[in-house]
């Protein structure tokens, strides 16, 4: 266990219990998150990609904003917000493209998500996608190569939950897959 890790885990009247959720885009992270939060009582959601640097500070690919980096993320800010609502809130569920990209919140994560998704599936929701209007092809590869490169569940997070991404998401399993009634020291 990474020492800081451990003494931000310390700050708090509760052990409050660190959740992340990754996966690639369309994957259906966030809907996740939202059910979990539905369920778990005294809980937060800490969406990682309302944490976003200035755009200027953001690199370009062929002229397009390149989201899909790890220099996307403001991960001072990401980080703060996680250690402020470990010190309020039971439930910390953190749910991110990059969620598993830097080390120090590996460790402090108590239970880990990974939601699978086949390039083809992610392909068709990523094209029927159009929140922001209709992204070009190449970007749309981009996005899977980028979840490859930094998206991937590392090989150091120990026993994490797989759920499969193209099935409707069993809210009971997930739970009792994930050991929450070791983590419940309230």
């Amino acid at each position: 266990m990474n020492d800081l890790a451990e003494k931000v885990r310390n700050l708090s009247p509760y052990k409050s219990v660190y959740i992340a959720i990754g996966g690639v885009s369309r994957s259906g992270k966030t809907f996740l998150s939202e059910m979990l939060g539905g369920v778990l009582p005294d809980s937060v959601i800490i969406h990682q990609d309302t944490y976003i640097p200035d755009k200027k500070d953001i690199p370009l690919i062929r002229d397009h904003l390149d989201w899909e980096r790890p220099e996307a993320i403001d991960w001072e800010a990401f980080i703060n917000a996680i250690h402020e609502a470990g010190e309020k809130f039971r439930y910390v569920i953190v749910e991110g493209l990059m969620v598993y990209r830097d080390e120090y919140l590996n460790h402090l994560y108590d239970e880990c998500i990974f939601i699978s998704l086949s390039k083809e599936v992610f392909l068709k929701r990523k094209r029927e996608d159009l929140r922001w209007g209709a992204e070009p092809e190449w970007y749309i590869e981009h996005i899977w190569e980028s979840h490859l490169s930094y998206g991937a569940l590392p090989s150091t997070i120990q026993k994490p939950v797989i759920v499969n991404g193209e099935e409707d998401f069993n809210i009971f399993k997930i739970l009792k897959q994930l050991n929450l009634h070791k983590n419940n020291n309230h």
